[in-house]
């Protein structure tokens, strides 16, 4: 027994083992902590754990919020784009109009514009505006209509077409409407 006394110690092991312990069922020895030094427990691990995953689920909700509403301007953005083309489309047509126009007056009003490359028409029908160039068919330039009225505008001097045109909002709490006045003066608008 002398001998394994001495490879104990050796070792750093106590020399004696209480009566029923070895060496593989004895209590874990944990290292002594230097003064001032603080460990975390599995309370304090699992509260930090829960803050993060709800600091990252709150960032994830925001993500997608802020994603989804990017979505929705791009097609504010995009609308609006397709209505300055169309805008700009219609006054170019009214400009090059050289002969009387025309607006018949019904459920779906027509706005003809004859002009020195043919007849070029407007037909504002629910929720479009559609445009025929001659005996073509008709061609779609603008979806996504909520109103749109064409007036005959008498000034002074001058004789001119207005087009008022509202796009439906692609979303439910909008605070501003898509609102556009087009004004355009024909080629024979103007009265001595």
């Amino acid at each position: 027994m002398n001998t394994l006394t001495s490879v104990d110690r050796t070792l750093g092991a106590p020399a004696s083992l209480p009566a029923g312990c070895n060496r593989k069922n004895s209590p874990a020895r944990t290292p002594a902590l230097p003064a001032g030094a603080r460990a975390f427990t599995i309370i304090e691990c699992l509260v930090y754990i829960g803050l993060f995953a709800l600091l990252l689920g709150l960032g994830t909700v925001a993500f997608y919020r802020c994603f989804d509403n990017m979505k929705g301007l791009r097609r504010n953005a995009d609308d609006i784009t397709r209505a300055v083309h169309a805008g700009e489309q219609w006054r170019a047509d009214v400009r090059m109009a050289n002969a009387e126009q025309r607006l018949e007056t019904g459920d779906e009003p027509i706005l003809h514009l004859p002009g020195k490359q043919g007849e070029i028409a407007y037909r504002f029908s629910t929720g479009a505006v559609f445009r025929k160039s001659g005996s073509g068919p008709w061609t779609c330039v603008l979806t996504n209509v909520k109103s749109s009225g064409i007036v005959f505008d008498v000034r002074t001097h001058v004789t001119a077409w207005c087009w008022e045109l509202e796009l439906q909002p692609t979303r439910q709490n909008v605070r501003t409407r898509p609102l556009f006045t087009f004004l355009a003066v024909p080629e024979n608008g103007k009265q001595p």
